[in-house]
């Protein structure tokens, strides 16, 4: 049975997956960084994971299926998660940086199909690899091992995912505290390197002490520009998701409880999906193998 996400609030390791997952993420970053920064944000995480779903989805015999720009529009913006001006410089992004190609013998065919480049289908498996990986952490479970050693269930488990989560709103639309990160860009990378950084040891009532933080460095690191950091930082202690041990310096920083828990909240409903969409795709390989 697959873990519920009020399953995955109330138990008591789940901070220690979703730290598990901030740091092979981070993992992810630095072996690609620039294919990493298509799910640092939330919007784009979104159109990403719906973009590869369409093109799992694709069938031959209907030619408007698949990752087309009309379908991926019509999909994003019918969930109000993106316009289609934003959508269509995503899709010549993903282009231009070879993360997708023209289907062979579209190039001049409509509508266009797109399919992802090798290194796309690489970030994505290792994006639920690692899911599957951090849900193990919790039962001692064998997802990850048996993902990897039957990677076509791929092709059943990824849009179930998407699709799931672009539909329900509590994934859709962040918590007001998560929201202050995942909406703005390369907000994904920041939290993930406080998560993975926390020091979960800490006895201290209502915050976890994340470590030294040089903004300058930190910033650097995730091609973003060290004002647009300091600006989040900034509003998100105005909030209390944040602060510094030693203002004014503001070199050591910790996170507040109150966010890391309304964190681990929202991660639980995409962690629900991707165990339900692993269960729901093994049940379907066992069937075909009676």
């Amino acid at each position: 049975m697959a873990f519920t996400a009020e399953q995955l609030v109330g138990n008591s390791s789940f901070l220690m997956s979703i730290r598990f997952l901030a740091g092979q993420m981070r993992g992810m970053f630095d072996a690609g960084p620039r294919l990493a920064r298509l799910l640092a944000s939330h919007q784009r995480w979104l159109l990403t994971q719906t973009a590869y779903a369409l093109h799992l989805e694709y069938d031959p015999r209907d030619p408007t299926s698949g990752f087309t720009a009309v379908r991926l529009t019509g999909r994003i913006t019918a969930h109000k998660v993106a316009s289609r001006n934003t959508v269509l410089a995503f899709i010549e992004e993903l282009y231009t940086y070879r993360f997708i190609t023209h289907t062979p013998g579209d190039e001049r065919r409509r509508p266009r199909h797109f399919e992802p480049a090798d290194v796309s289908h690489q970030g994505m498996f290792a994006w639920i690899f690692s899911n599957l990986g951090a849900l193990d952490l919790l039962d001692g479970g064998q997802r990850a091992v048996f993902f990897q050693a039957n990677p076509s269930l791929m092709r059943l488990i990824q849009p179930r995912i998407a699709r799931h989560c672009l539909e329900d709103v509590a994934w859709r639309e962040p918590p007001e505290q998560v929201a202050l990160f995942l909406w703005t860009e390369a907000g994904g990378l920041v939290v993930d390197n406080f998560i993975a950084r926390m020091d979960l040891e800490s006895s201290e009532p209502g915050r976890l002490s994340v470590g030294r933080v040089e903004t300058r460095a930190l910033a650097a690191d995730f091609m973003m520009s060290r004002t647009h950091l300091q600006r989040l930082l900034a509003k998100a202690a105005q909030r209390g998701c944040v602060g510094w041990y030693d203002e004014p310096r503001k070199t050591h920083l910790w996170i507040s409880r109150d966010f890391v828990e309304e964190y681990c909240a929202w991660q639980a409903v995409k962690f629900a999906y991707v165990d339900e969409a692993f269960e729901w795709a093994k049940a379907q390989i066992d069937e075909m193998a009676i």
